[in-house]
């Protein structure tokens, strides 16, 4: 019977697809990390990695050890949970991914308040313009735009939010009047790099017929920067235009967009409840952020 340090080295090893990658994440020298799964390897009786010049690969023995691994790695979580809770405050570590325009402008505040009430507990944001990938343990849980399609994952909505046309009044000021959305062709266009956008949620202009986007990003902040430096027009979060003085929303009228956050996490996690209880706190601040910040914009 494998120990749970062994598990647990084979589980960041499966991850990271490195020794140095799996060996970063544990505090551990790569080497003796390598000697640790072929320790494991040994105990086993099987090879549980195809190693190469790209890393680590599992093989099947290493496939099918993975799900025995991850339950002990539930059960380890869960008796850490009861053994380490005090008077209901969360303690620990918990990592959260997100899309760059919530862990920008939402998530800052939510955390603030959350790392207030349970001074034991902390907090990671890992912003990407990109899905974070939970199966390799990136994060705890994440934030996404399009709820996932893998069956081993559960996910609830956390909440709806708006997007619209920007522009800051400089560049307004200075280009043609806009009128209708058939004038945005005599303007400068902010927008995501069309090949690099990750997620079908976030392709806001591709019905809009425009030949090209003149100022791209695979980021929205950066996109926001933009709008903020006079660069174009722009699809923006409503919750971000708080923080972009200058830029107001324009043609809202004509188009509009509404999205939605998911909140995202192993389906075994559901299980836990230092987990659970931190997933109902996040999902309860998003929420509130979201309609705090869209609130500012009223009559705007």
């Amino acid at each position: 019977m494998q120990s749970w340090d062994d598990l647990r080295i084979f589980l960041s090893v499966a991850r990271h697809d490195t020794l140095s990658g799996a060996g970063r994440a544990l505090r551990m020298d790569p080497a003796t990390v390598g000697r640790r799964v072929a320790r494991l390897e040994e105990a086993i009786g099987q090879a549980l990695f195809i190693k190469s010049p790209q890393g680590y690969t599992l093989t099947e023995a290493g496939t099918r050890l993975i799900d025995h691994a991850e339950r002990a790695e539930q059960a380890m979580q869960g008796a850490s949970s009861v053994l380490t809770g005090e008077a209901g405050t969360l303690t620990g570590q918990i990592r959260i991914g997100a899309p760059d325009g919530c862990a920008n402008f939402v998530l800052p505040r939510v955390f603030a308040e959350l790392s207030k009430a349970n001074p034991d507990l902390d907090l990671q944001i890992v912003a990407l313009p990109r899905v974070v990938n939970l199966s390799r343990r990136e994060a705890d849980m994440a934030i996404t735009v399009s709820p996932p399609t893998a069956s081993r994952l559960s996910y609830q909505r956390i909440t709806d939010y708006k997007l619209h046309l920007a522009a800051s009044q400089t560049y307004l000021s200075a280009h043609p009047p806009l009128s209708s959305v058939a004038d945005l062709k005599d303007h400068r266009i902010v927008g995501y790099i069309p090949d690099m956008i990750f997620d079908k949620e976030l392709d806001y202009l591709s019905d809009l017929a425009l030949d090209r986007v003149a100022l791209a990003s695979n980021s929205a902040s950066v996109q926001l920067q933009l709008l903020r430096q006079h660069g174009g027009i722009g699809i923006a979060h409503d919750f971000a235009l708080p923080f972009a003085p200058g830029v107001r929303r324009v043609l809202t009228d004509a188009l509009s967009f509404t999205r939605s956050f998911y909140l995202v996490r192993h389906a075994e996690d559901r299980r836990l409840d230092r987990i659970t209880r931190f997933a109902t706190a996040l999902a309860q601040g998003v929420r509130a952020e979201v309609a705090r910040l869209e609130a500012l914009l009223s009559g705007t």
